[in-house]
């Protein structure tokens, strides 16, 4: 069973926002053993949209749609869909009651343009939105779906969790697809595959790995399709078990995990407390840190020291240390470390430094050049970076770099 996917909006055609609903709706049609074979953007007019469905329909039975649901007179997706399937529009009173009780909850009044938003395709299930105002709608003819949800994101994934999907698995029963996923940090793709070649070539037919790459990190994807749920999942669990014995220094964790979320798991385990000096990172170690639900059971803070004189001032890194060798040196960044352990009195520490780029660079130290300490009062581990002249990458990638030098500090000296 194959669908496809509509995006309506010219928001996303101009960039204005990213397309982050496809990527979900498409997880979650897998899950159920159907596989998107496309996704399309379109723009907000009626030609657009016709064009779209025939295009798809000639080619899956199944489509989701996605935006121009709203009360405005730019929303015409409702409109064009009746006009499709020939048919008119009459007052979902239903809708309008709902609507109405929840801006009464708001202390807020409906006004022309909300009433007019629950006029509904005369074919249509109407598919009640408690996330919104605007209902989901699905089409059933011939054979053939359509369905038609606002494009705000917690919206369509309230109407897909409770509406859609239930619908869909009633309409189309398919073959399961389960996946699991082993994440690993510090080595490329192409040698990654290059260690799991012969696992990867003796793959049961049933059984596919997909490589996805990311800053410094690979998440190794394997899909099993089949009739039996238990044996699939055995199946899958005695690949992951292959792998894990081939590349078990980059493995870091599964599913949904993050190097945050395992880092932070190794502090608990070892009731250890952490603390960070940033420079050319401005922070974002922290933010990742602090992301995580508990954090605060073992992040102690965040020492952000960009100029020379915050690194003298909070971290105790000397100026003759500064002037001799840099901020941007192994010595500056092991003082940092020293400095921030002394003053925050933590018991491991991070602390980074260098040059992101695009400027600032020397035929000495280059953009992205960043060293990076870790360590505790007894040992400290040093790691310098050359990278490129990106400095979003460069300042994700050193932030994510960080992380897993403390897990593998943790690790070592358990």
């Amino acid at each position: 069973m194959t669908a496809h996917i509509l995006t309506i909006g010219d928001e996303i055609l101009i960039g204005q926002i990213i397309d982050s609903n496809s990527a979900w709706m498409a997880e979650q049609l897998n899950l159920q053993g159907i596989r998107v074979t496309k996704i399309i953007s379109i723009s907000d007019t009626a030609e657009a949209i016709r064009e779209a469905l025939d295009d798809s329909f000639a080619k899956t039975d199944l489509i989701l749609m996605t935006g121009g649901l709203g009360p405005t007179k730019d929303d015409i997706t409702k409109k064009t869909l009746a006009e499709y399937y020939g048919v008119g529009m009459s007052f979902h009173e239903a809708s309008f009651e709902r609507l109405s009780n929840m801006f009464a909850r708001w202390g807020r009044a409906t006004t022309p343009a909300h009433r007019e938003q629950c006029y509904m395709p005369d074919n249509a299930k109407i598919l009640t939105n408690k996330a919104g105002t605007a209902p989901g709608m699905w089409f059933a003819t011939g054979g053939k779906i359509a369905v038609s949800m606002p494009g705000v994101p917690y919206e369509m994934k309230y109407l897909m969790e409770h509406e859609v999907l239930p619908l869909i698995a009633s309409t189309f029963p398919g073959k399961p697809i389960i996946h699991r996923t082993i994440l690993t940090i510090g080595e490329g793709e192409s040698r990654i595959a290059h260690r799991i070649q012969d696992i990867e070539e003796n793959l049961p037919p049933h059984i596919k790995l997909a490589y996805l790459p990311n800053l410094g990190q690979v998440r190794l994807r394997l899909s099993a399709t089949g009739d039996d749920l238990v044996e699939l999942k055995k199946a899958l669990d005695a690949q992951v078990a292959l792998i894990e014995t081939r590349i078990p220094e980059f493995i870091f964790g599964y599913e949904k995990d993050t190097i945050e979320k395992v880092m932070g798991a190794l502090l608990v385990k070892n009731k250890k407390t952490i603390a960070t000096a940033e420079s050319c990172t401005g922070g974002l170690v922290a933010h990742r840190i602090t992301s995580i639900p508990g954090s605060s059971t073992y992040y102690e803070g965040s020492v952000i020291a960009y100029s020379y004189k915050l690194k003298e001032k909070l971290l105790n890194v000397s100026s003759e240390l500064l002037n001799t060798h840099g901020a941007v040196s192994e010595q500056a960044v092991k003082a940092m470390l020293k400095g921030l352990l002394e003053n925050l009195g933590t018991d491991i520490g991070i602390a980074i430094s260098g040059i992101a780029g695009p400027g600032g660079g020397t035929p000495e130290k280059p953009v992205g050049t960043i060293w990076i300490a870790v360590g505790d009062k007894n040992k400290t581990n040093t790691l310098k970076l050359q990278l490129g002249k990106s400095r979003s990458n460069n300042i994700k990638y050193t932030a994510t770099k960080a992380l897993d030098m403390v897990r593998h500090f943790l690790l070592e000296n358990a």
